[in-house]
Order: C-alpha cells, then sequence, then structure tokens
C-alpha cells in the first residue's frame, strides 16, 4: 500500500464511522446511561465485528459469508431483540440524588457483545468491505505488512470517532444531578437504544 492510499482509506472509514447507524446510537445511548467506560466496551465490541468482516472481504470469504445469509438473518434479529431490552432496562432504572448509577448490572462482558452483535447482525456490512476496500488495494496483492496496516487503520479510525462520541455524551451526562435531570437523561439514551434495535429488526 501507497501512502496516498492508506490516507484515502482512513479518510473514507472516517466518514463511514462519523455516519449515524446502529453502532453510533448505542455508543451514545450506554454513554448517557452508565458512562464513558461502559461505552468503551461497547466500542470494542464494534471494532471486533468490524475486524471480522474486514479479514473476511480480505481473505475472500465472500462465498462462505453468502452460504450464511440465514445465519445473517437470525444475528440480526437478535442484535435487535437485545438492543430492545437494553433499551427497557435503561428506561427502567432507578435514579439516585447525587450519584449517575446508569444500569450497573450490565457488565463489561454484555456491554461488549452488545457492540459485537449491532456489527455482526448486519450482513450489510461486509458487503461493504467487499466493494469498499478494491478501491484503495487490490486484495490479491496484499502482504502481511499491508493487512496490519489496513486492520490498525480500521481500529483508530473506529475507535477515534465512536469514543470521541461516547467521551461527548459521557461529559454531557455529568452535567445533570438531579433525579429529575438523570431520568429526562435515561429517557433519551433508552428511546435512542429502542430505536436502533427496532430499526435493526425491521430494516431489510
Amino acid at each position: 500500500m501507497t501512502l496516498l492510499n492508506i490516507f484515502a482509506f482512513a479518510g473514507a472509514m472516517f466518514l463511514l464511522a462519523i455516519t449515524p447507524g446502529p453502532g453510533v446510537f448505542a455508543t451514545i445511548s450506554r454513554a448517557l446511561a452508565s458512562g464513558f467506560l461502559n461505552a468503551a466496551f461497547v466500542v470494542i465490541g464494534i471494532i471486533l465485528g468490524d475486524l471480522i468482516f474486514l479479514l473476511s472481504a480480505i481473505f475472500g470469504l465472500s462465498a462462505i459469508a453468502s452460504l450464511m445469509g440465514d445465519f445473517f438473518i437470525l444475528v440480526k434479529y437478535l442484535g435487535g431483540v437485545y438492543l430492545l431490552f437494553l433499551g427497557y432496562k435503561i428506561l427502567t432504572s432507578k435514579e439516585k440524588q447525587n450519584n449517575v448509577q446508569g444500569v450497573q448490572e450490565l457488565s463489561w462482558k454484555k456491554n461488549f457483545m452488545t457492540g459485537l452483535l449491532i456489527t455482526l447482525s448486519n450482513p450489510k456490512v461486509i458487503l461493504f468491505y467487499l466493494g469498499f476496500l478494491p478501491t484503495f488495494v487490490n486484495l490479491h496483492t496484499l502482504n502481511t505488512l499491508d493487512i496490519v496496516i489496513i486492520a490498525l487503520v480500521t481500529i483508530l479510525v473506529i475507535a477515534s470517532v465512536l469514543l470521541s462520541y461516547a467521551y461527548s455524551a459521557s461529559g454531557a451526562r455529568n452535567l445533570f444531578k438531579s433525579k429529575r435531570a438523570k431520568r429526562k437523561m435515561n429517557i433519551a439514551a433508552g428511546s435512542v437504544m429502542i430505536t436502533a434495535g427496532g430499526a435493526l429488526i425491521v430494516k431489510a
């Protein structure tokens, strides 16, 4: 890969990452409900899902991906239902006067799985990578270093964008101290999560 290819790929990934979608919505809602650290684990899951699809595209697994269409449909519905469940938990969580607790029962593993399911539940992601990468690189001539560079660019861009969203959302969350303000914040976060889950289920 040339330096120009790397910067072009990074720029395109940045535009993709900042575009509002289930991943962005889930990251923001987790940050609003339970703070930056919980949202960071969601981001890690999202990144892993992207890497799975990215490497699948690089190593020419599009045929396998097509054969797994039914599996992707199942994962899509599971991911959507899980987001609906998380939105419900946020909406029904109890607020405390001086300590923004959010939804403490969600462990780092559950937050991580949220991010991973969000990515894996969208079969269009792998189609995006299959059509996206060849415009910047020749998939048939990539060496190990090229693959490492592409993976690192993907990780850095997605992490930077989503963690920035999470940091901003968690900062806004910390501005609200009253129970009434926190109730409104949880309603907003839960509604975003439920909307994302519903869109994931009904979207073709």
